[in-house]
């Protein structure tokens, strides 16, 4: 079993873009101009509990310019950055983007997806959004570049899910994974590690069910481990003032770390290990605004502790 993805003792999104498209690329994050049935009254009204106003796209261009536009001016901040000219990832990751009309869906993905320098397109949005018209169009677009679909499950427990008003049951969620992957879609999930009430065991039954999480073979591409952030202005910044819960700190949060890789299979692309919200708007926990701290403290961690992706997967398939 592979223990080492160009020095790294899982299966980084970085390596997996290196021998996909066989150079470094980057992600560009757009606002597609959608909004949220947890939000415009179809489900409720406040969004997730831990959702910012940005609707988790603080780092995107914002909706007012066009997709050129956009793409233009994000890529102006990473060559900026990073002196890079691409290729590129639309990802449009602002609220709920497949929560609009057929048609402007066709328009916007079109327009991203036939730019030269995007070389895929990633869309983030809620299994409860994904009828099967639009799946159809996903799916006939990923014939030209590859289309990924980000979904926003967090937690597989049903109590985490109505006390975080995700607004959706798992049975929900397993159907957009089985019709995404009978129509050939990439699919990531997004999990939090660290929400209120959740044990370290709550938060490993997410993971082992995903690992194991398949459909006629197809298994789940992806994965984003999230640490919880608490940003200002959020329900969940209230309820953590309050002294309603406690954030984990760094040394748990690289031993749960550790531990969801060992479950998770080698084959599956770890898109994020941790995550790090605005420092503007950053509650807590502080010390996750330090991205090098992070990185860094992680690399460390599961080196001492000889880590790798799938060593669990290795013990219990002998």
């Amino acid at each position: 079993m592979r223990t080492d993805w160009n020095g790294k003792p899982y299966h980084s999104l970085d390596y997996h873009l290196k021998e996909t498209f066989g150079t470094k690329v980057y992600k560009l994050a757009l606002d597609g101009g959608m909004t949220c049935p947890n939000r415009d009254g179809t489900i409720g009204t406040g969004g997730c509990i831990f959702c910012s106003e940005d609707g988790s796209g603080d780092f995107a261009a914002k909706r007012e310019i066009s997709v050129r536009a956009q793409v233009d001016a994000a890529k102006s901040r990473v060559t900026r950055k990073m002196g890079t000219d691409g290729p590129y990832i639309a990802y449009f990751q602002s609220y709920t983007n497949t929560y609009a009309p057929l048609p402007y869906l066709e328009s916007l993905f079109t327009e991203a997806i036939s730019l030269p320098e995007i070389c895929a397109l990633s869309i983030g949005t809620r299994p409860d959004c994904l009828p099967d018209e639009t799946i159809e169009l996903l799916a006939r677009l990923n014939r030209e570049k590859p289309v990924w679909i980000e979904l926003g499950l967090q937690t597989i427990h049903e109590k985490t899910a109505e006390f975080i008003r995700r607004g959706y049951q798992l049975p929900v969620f397993e159907d957009a994974f089985r019709r995404l992957k009978s129509a050939g879609l990439t699919v990531i999930v997004h999990v939090i590690l660290g929400l209120p009430g959740e044990t370290k065991e709550d938060m490993l039954q997410t993971i082992r069910y995903l690992a194991a999480l398949e459909h006629n073979g197809a298994r789940l591409d992806g994965i984003k481990l999230q640490l919880l952030h608490v940003l200002k202005g959020t329900d969940l910044d209230l309820l953590y003032r309050s002294g309603a819960f406690r954030t984990m700190d760094l040394d748990e949060y690289l031993e749960l770390v550790g531990d969801c890789l060992k479950l998770l299979p080698p084959e599956m692309v770890i898109h994020r290990v941790s995550g790090d919200g605005p420092k503007s708007i950053l509650t807590a926990p502080l010390w996750s605004g330090n991205k090098r701290l992070v990185l860094n403290s992680m690399a460390k961690y599961f080196k001492e502790n000889k880590i790798h992706q799938g060593q669990l997967c290795e013990i219990t398939s002998h």
